[in-house]
């Protein structure tokens, strides 16, 4: 437990290999939004998980409850904000605490258990499994409308990958974990890696960057190898 606004629970892969870390946004009776001091704790958070785990398989972001994922930024925080410094000062904590999740080097699942609004639509947006595929006009329509959206909705849009009953949200995620370990910790790791450079390069550099990458996963633990030969066999066998 890192701190009380903020939850972290280590438990181990399937295959007991490596571990996997959940963490959770902690202010129930305010739908978890996020004042400053929380936006600071979710970044150093997210910042030290990878240095105190080197060989951790997935990161699983939520929130406390079974009401809201995150309810936005702190509206009473926001009102007080006296100066537009201030106001810069608490949005760059926002994108901070966002880049967070988006640099962590393994997949960060995001586990969306209730309301997502404002800035909670941002940190949900900055997991790997909550990228928002969704065209201008409905981005539009989310910040200068305020409006809201359902889960079914949302998936409709590509802003969610996945929508299940609120008893089956922990085996869809455990069903992800499962899968990122049976692809391959380190291969994992070097895909995002891969797709944040995809991200900053233009479709040259971006095929450029790939060439080194492929033949990362051929170097040392052999994890290339195997699990293309595990692949084959799978094949084979029909599974």
């Amino acid at each position: 437990m890192a701190a009380a606004d903020i939850l972290t629970k280590v438990v181990r892969s399937t295959s007991g290999a490596r571990p996997v870390v959940t963490v959770t946004v902690s202010r129930p009776s305010k739908l978890n939004s996020l004042n400053s001091n929380l936006l600071n704790l979710l970044a150093r958070e997210m910042n030290n998980i990878p240095r105190k785990h080197p060989d951790l398989l997935t990161v699983i972001l939520t929130g406390q409850g079974h009401k809201s994922f995150i309810g936005g930024a702190d509206i009473t925080e926001m009102a007080a904000l006296n100066s537009s410094a201030a106001a810069r000062e608490f949005i760059t904590r926002v994108h901070k605490a966002c880049k967070s999740i988006r640099d962590c080097p393994v997949p960060v699942i995001g586990r969306i258990n209730g309301y997502t609004l404002g800035a909670g639509l941002e940190v949900a947006a900055s997991c790997d499994f909550r990228v928002g595929l969704i065209r201008w006009g409905r981005t539009r329509r989310l910040l200068m409308l305020g409006d809201n959206i359902s889960s079914v909705e949302a998936l409709q849009w590509g802003l969610i990958e996945k929508v299940v009953e609120a008893d089956r949200l922990d085996h869809a995620v455990d069903e992800w974990v499962r899968l990122l370990e049976r692809s391959g910790p380190l291969a994992v790791r070097r895909q995002k890696k891969l797709i944040q450079q995809w991200k900053r390069l233009g479709l040259d550099g971006g095929i450029e960057a790939g060439i080194p990458a492929f033949g990362e996963s051929f170097e040392g633990d052999g994890e290339g190898p195997n699990m293309l030969s595990d692949f084959v066999e799978r094949r084979h066998k029909g599974q």
